[in-house]
């Protein structure tokens, strides 16, 4: 009863002081509020009015809506109802259009990620790509929405897009096919004594997809496996939830991520529950700067927990968390509402989650000229034999030295040439993907120096 009372009290003290506020400063503020909102009445009338062109009032207040939204940051936007309903379609993992997981920055287009396995995909399409102009019209002065809506039509029909590439000194233009992307969000494949499992974005049955495929990997390999590969790379983010879980699917106890609003009452904290699907087996995440938002929520979590070795390029340091806040009858609005923390505390936006291991995307080619035959203790004249057999002239003549190898970047067009689409290095492969290599060759080393399974 006490304990009752004082919370009554504390609460009736909580309305006095409310009511103690000084209603001058609020009042004053109200009514600038509606100077303001006036002002906007007066500029939408004068422009229905006298503008050259007859106008249309809903593409006026949605063009306000969004120009008010993303003056904010490039991720809040308004969504009229087509434009919520392709979201949603998109996050249960199939939508139409090219396959490019896109931002604004500087008035251009920015490709965030394309995703696998789509008409962007397979053209070449890489992070940090700009989108200038789409078929042959400047994107400059069309909003996200409005430039997002012109990529997306009907399966099949055809889209020019120019591009500006960092590494390549003249626009280029890519010609691409719509097509209705249908997205597995998670793959799995055997890469020997190895499971290797490639997340391409969170949606709603991503978490149920990863137990599946980590269930047929097992039964694939047949005996323990050495480790995993988590593949997050290009990994543009998706629903909060979803990246939770997978974080959760690694972790057997510990803080997986926080996020913090503008009030301090609202912050929450994610936390895992016992048990690891990997079974505390090594693993190693691969990101590159097309992995931001949810993957790299994952990706700070194994990282901060050292539960897994992350290792690629720097990721792309989206840090915020948005909301689809329903509007009835008039589509949604997307508002960023928090930001998130690893669970050291750390908030990645901007900045980016650095690999334990820097590996950059290369490709292996042979070194031109390089060809000779290897030196060695055999191939000196009259070396002594092996006495278990082996050595010696006979080995000198049938031994055929490879080819010595060199490893470059992966291969852009040439500065000042007419660039074209370049063929893209197919991730997961291990004889094209050098980054994936990397991963392999560290946790069979990790293997050599664990304690045999009894």
């Amino acid at each position: 009863m006490i304990r009752k009372i004082l919370i009554a009290a504390g609460t009736f003290a909580l309305l006095s002081t409310t009511a103690l506020t000084p209603v001058p400063a609020m009042a004053a503020e109200r009514k600038e509020t509606y100077k303001l909102l006036d002002l906007f009445a007066e500029v939408f009338d004068k422009v229905r009015s006298e503008y050259v062109e007859p106008v249309n009032d809903e593409e006026l207040i949605e063009s306000a809506l969004n120009g008010m939204l993303s003056s904010l940051d490039p991720h809040s936007s308004y969504l009229n109802p087509k434009n919520s309903k392709d979201m949603d379609i998109q996050t249960r993992g199939e939508f139409g259009g090219l396959g490019l997981e896109v931002t604004m920055e500087s008035g251009w287009v920015k490709v965030v990620s394309p995703i696998d396995d789509t008409p962007a995909y397979r053209a070449g399409m890489q992070p940090g790509d700009f989108i200038t102009h789409l078929d042959g019209e400047p994107v400059q002065g069309l909003t996200l929405s409005e430039a997002v809506d012109r990529m997306r039509g009907p399966a099949n029909t055809d889209i020019k897009l120019t591009v500006r590439r960092l590494a390549v000194e003249n626009p280029f233009d890519v010609k691409l096919t719509r097509a209705v992307i249908k997205v597995q969000t998670v793959k799995g494949q055997t890469q020997g004594d190895v499971g290797y499992i490639r997340i391409s974005q969170f949606s709603a049955t991503t978490n149920e997809d990863l137990k599946r495929i980590m269930a047929n990997l097992r039964k694939e390999i047949g005996k323990p496996p050495t480790g995993f590969v988590l593949d997050l790379r290009n990994n543009p983010g998706g629903l909060l939830d979803q990246a939770v879980a997978v974080s959760d699917a690694f972790l057997d106890k510990g803080e997986i991520v926080s996020t913090r609003s503008r009030r301090t009452e609202d912050t929450q904290r994610f936390n895992a529950r016992p048990g690891d699907i990997a079974e505390s087996l090594p693993l190693v995440v691969l990101i590159n700067d097309g992995s931001a938002s949810a993957s790299e929520i994952v990706a700070g979590a194994l990282q901060d927990h050292k539960r897994a070795v992350i290792l690629g390029t720097r990721s792309f340091g989206k840090g915020s968390v948005q909301t689809l806040i329903p509007l009835p009858g008039h589509g949604s609005m997307r508002l960023t509402t928090a930001r998130y923390y690893t669970p050291s505390g750390r908030s990645i936006q901007a900045v980016g989650i650095e690999p334990d291991i820097k590996v950059q995307q290369s490709r292996i080619e042979p070194i031109a000229g390089a060809e000779r035959e290897r030196r060695s203790e055999a191939s000196l004249r009259k070396a002594l034999p092996n006495p278990n057999g082996g050595g010696g002239d006979k080995d000198k003549q049938e031994a055929k030295p490879a080819a010595p190898v060199s490893v470059t970047p992966a291969a852009t067009p040439a500065t000042g040439a007419k660039p074209e689409a370049p063929t893209p290095i197919k991730l997961g492969d291990p004889v094209q993907d050098y980054q994936l290599a990397r991963a392999l060759d560290l946790l069979r080393g990790l293997s050599l120096y664990r304690p045999a399974a009894r």
